[in-house]
């Protein structure tokens, strides 16, 4: 998969909307050629950081395996070349590592889940509340803190985004409520950062000065995008989140076809977000350089 494999900046969906459509169980997961580093990164994650990337209830030993037995099945049905199932095991060919699928006391089945695929895996059961978060092997997060979140409701975790209470809350309970086995969904979307870091676990409630001066902002930004997909587990009944991540420079709009598009798209998405919402993307002072820096990229390569 090359760079900007999700654009949902260009103007194909509208920030700060749940923007769900239907998702193909074939493009259920999404690897590409930085598979072994993503993987590499959530092992060191695992080992020098595990409770601040890893959380499970007690009672979510089913649903954990369950996650575990749909990708020993998916993944080398649709990816032979990536994953090949060994015995009691599934080889990932790009790092040679097997991942033991049987029950182990010792490493619980949603971190050796994690440990196959790119995308972060978050577990949610109804409750009494509505939904909770329950499970999280969330090595890559984009700005909030798993220790803040997790046992949350759906409402607790969304909590800081403008608008939600509002305009998404009961929507979103209706989706969860509402969401079948066999119709899975998916959505896709961004923000900007000052660096290609996947391990972003600062909390949004936090200031974030993160690009400070720099002078050259094309340079110094990087857009991420992420793709979420959402699943009722036939068998438990939870829902499985997931959450794949993809970091692109803005720097590379320059050599990409559709470049100019890319860099107005993102442009007038910027100049559009209101206060609340640009403060909740860190975004509040500086947007109006890094628009004017899209709007010097798109002139370049009109």
């Amino acid at each position: 998969m090359t760079a900007f494999a999700h654009t949902p900046y260009d103007g194909s969906s509208k920030p700060f909307s749940i923007g769900l459509a239907p998702l193909d169980l074939a493009r259920w997961i999404e690897p590409d050629d930085r598979l072994a580093a993503h993987l590499a990164e959530k092992d060191r994650l695992f080992e020098t950081v595990r409770d601040r990337v890893f959380r499970v209830e007690a009672g979510t030993e089913a649903s954990q395996q369950e996650v575990l037995d749909l990708l020993a099945a998916h993944l080398p049905a649709h990816y032979p070349e990536l994953w090949t199932r060994v015995g009691e095991a599934l080889e990932v060919a790009p790092t040679g590592a097997r991942v033991a699928l049987a029950a182990d006391d010792e490493t619980p089945a949603l971190m050796r889940a994690a440990r196959l695929v790119q995308e972060d895996l978050l577990l949610m059961r109804r409750g009494p509340t509505g939904w909770r978060l329950v499970a999280a092997a969330l090595c890559f997060p984009s700005s909030w803190s798993l220790a803040e979140k997790f046992g949350k409701d759906l409402d607790g975790i969304h909590a800081p985004v403008p608008g939600y209470q509002e305009r998404l809350a009961a929507r979103m309970a209706r989706i969860f409520d509402n969401l079948k086995v066999e119709v899975p969904v998916w959505r896709v979307n961004w923000s900007v950062y000052p660096d290609d870091a996947l391990h972003h676990p600062e909390s949004k409630e936090r200031p974030r000065a993160w690009f400070g001066s720099a002078e050259d902002m094309v340079g110094a930004t990087f857009v991420r995008v992420e793709r979420q997909t959402m699943r009722r587990l036939p068998q438990t009944d939870d829902i499985l989140f997931t959450v794949r991540i993809h970091v692109d420079p803005v720097a590379q709009f320059r050599a990409h076809p559709e470049g100019a598009k890319l860099a107005a798209g993102l442009r007038r998405q910027l100049l559009g977000l209101d206060e609340g919402e640009l403060k909740y993307k860190a975004l509040d002072g500086h947007r109006d350089r890094l628009a004017a820096a899209l709007e010097g990229v798109a002139a370049e390569m009109a």
